[in-house]
């Protein structure tokens, strides 16, 4: 559905300085589930990116001086404020990500959570008085904010990873330019205008979001702007490379949130109705579009074929085969993975669920895909899908389960399916990633709990206590008694 306003194309605006500003380009928004144009976004320029941070930096000194009570106030309002528009705020992210219902309420409820989650942590952020080695001498350790923040957010989950990229930078004091994606930019549009109608003072919150030809000179630009004190960045490995390097070379700190390729092991003491149910949600939820996914199945040899006849029911009861294939962000998207099942395939592995060369009713989708008998000169061994594809592998020992789960560049999250917590816990101490999750699916997302990889999966944390301490500084003050 085209969006229009008294009768004229809507067209997405930035905010800069607590206003809504229409920039001098545009580019066009079309939906992935029916191909069909759905409005036009202003395409941020370089002097808009810069006009940007330089509200962000004149707000930033006022801001930094709010109580942490005014924060949090504006925080929980945020939180009612997206409960309440949630019926609109869904049908911005179902128009442009094509996501199902029930993923776009999943963000909403997680969204909304963390915010109600940050807002309580605002006041623990505190300093400290420590001893030092001359007793005449005292000292205040200070917590303080960085300053600008370059927030960088993907489609995939966009009320999610949008609210996580701007929440915990602002209540720790910062002020924020958020780079939203240009695939889904309604839906940050929509994040900015919740807060300030909850009430976020001018300058605190600035968008932008641009065609995707701006990308290199418009990100180079805001990295490089001496005012961004700090960025994060939730996206694949590859552009968190460019990121990483084009921070290093100003010497500005990053936290980034990037690929996955998610093992999940299945032991042969399994509960295999509920292994099968979490590895078919695990790897094919919103099509398989989430950084935790299961990518790869490691199942005991000894319940390999009652397992894979449990996760084909399992995949027809949660994705049936009936209707329209479920929706992918892009034509490229669904072409990536016909091509990964077609070189393993062509190399002697075997499709034991699905047909990645069905026509369906768009090139935009794409049914799930089981592979079996997958080897390392395979593309998708090491190449993250990021689709509805998953790898099967056969496995005896713990010490080869551990092997070939860790034999990846990635390392964002994990499961581990077996009824013996202590044979878990061995396997959860000794797989690399940021997070392993026993007798549950991969994708796992809590307020509450510290969220980030290792190896190519990027460094630093989002969310919880650890998540709102990356964003403020110690500041040593000493003084004489």
């Amino acid at each position: 559905m085209t969006s229009q306003v008294n009768g004229a194309i809507y067209c997405v605006p930035l905010f800069r300085d607590g206003q809504e500003v229409l920039s001098s380009e545009n580019f066009s928004v079309t939906s992935p589930a029916t191909g069909k144009f759905l409005h036009n976004c202003s395409s941020a320029t370089v002097e808009d990116a810069d006009a940007a941070v330089d509200a962000a930096s004149n707000a930033f000194t006022s801001w930094s001086r709010t109580t942490p009570g005014y924060r949090r106030d504006i925080f929980l309002k945020a939180a009612e404020v997206m409960e309440r528009r949630r019926g609109e705020l869904a049908q911005y992210m179902t128009q442009e990500t094509g996501g199902l219902p029930q993923w776009c309420e999943f963000n909403l409820d997680v969204a909304i959570d963390l915010i109600k989650d940050v807002a309580g942590r605002i006041s623990t952020l505190e300093g400290s008085f420590p001893s030092t080695r001359d007793p005449n001498i005292g000292s205040i350790v200070l917590r303080e904010p960085y300053g600008v923040v370059l927030a960088i957010a993907p489609w995939n989950a966009p009320y999610i990873l949008g609210t996580r990229a701007i929440a915990f930078p602002m209540a720790a004091g910062n002020t924020v330019v958020l780079k939203g994606t240009e695939l889904a930019p309604r839906v940050m549009w929509a994040i900015a205008s919740v807060f300030h109608e909850a009430g976020l003072p001018a300058g605190v919150l600035n968008t932008i979001t641009h065609a995707p030809a701006s990308a290199p000179k418009v990100t180079a630009a805001l990295v490089a702007n001496p005012r961004v004190m700090k960025i994060n960045f939730t996206g694949s490995t590859a552009v968190g490379r460019i990121i990483a390097r084009l921070a290093g070379e100003s010497l500005k700190p990053v936290v980034l949130e990037l690929g996955g390729k998610a093992p999940a092991i299945v032991w042969e003491d399994a509960d295999l109705d509920l292994a099968a149910d979490q590895c078919a949600l695990g790897s094919f939820f919103n099509s398989g579009q989430v950084c935790m996914c299961t990518e790869r199945i490691l199942v005991h040899r000894a319940v390999k074929p009652a397992f894979l006849a449990k996760l084909a029911a399992s995949i027809d009861k949660y994705f049936p085969p009936a209707g329209d294939a479920p929706v992918l962000i892009s034509e490229v998207a669904v072409d990536k993975n016909r091509k990964l099942v077609a070189d393993a395939t062509a190399k002697g592995a075997e499709v034991v669920y699905g047909d990645a060369a069905a026509r369906e009713a768009s090139a935009t989708r794409m049914r799930p895909v089981v592979l079996d008998k997958v080897t390392r000169d395979m593309d998708i061994y090491a190449t993250e899908s990021f689709g509805p594809s998953v790898s099967v592998f056969e496995v005896s020992s713990e010490q080869e389960a551990i092997d070939l789960a860790n034999d990846s560049e990635y390392g964002l999250t994990s499961a581990v399916f077996t009824e013996d917590l202590k044979r878990g816990l061995r396997f959860a101490r000794e797989i690399e990633s940021g997070a392993v999750h026993i007798n549950s699916m991969s994708i796992h997302d809590e307020s509450a709990l510290p969220h980030g990889g290792v190896k190519g999966s990027g460094y630093g944390r989002f969310n919880a206590a650890g998540g709102l301490a990356e964003w403020v500084r110690t500041k040593v003050v000493t003084f004489k008694m």
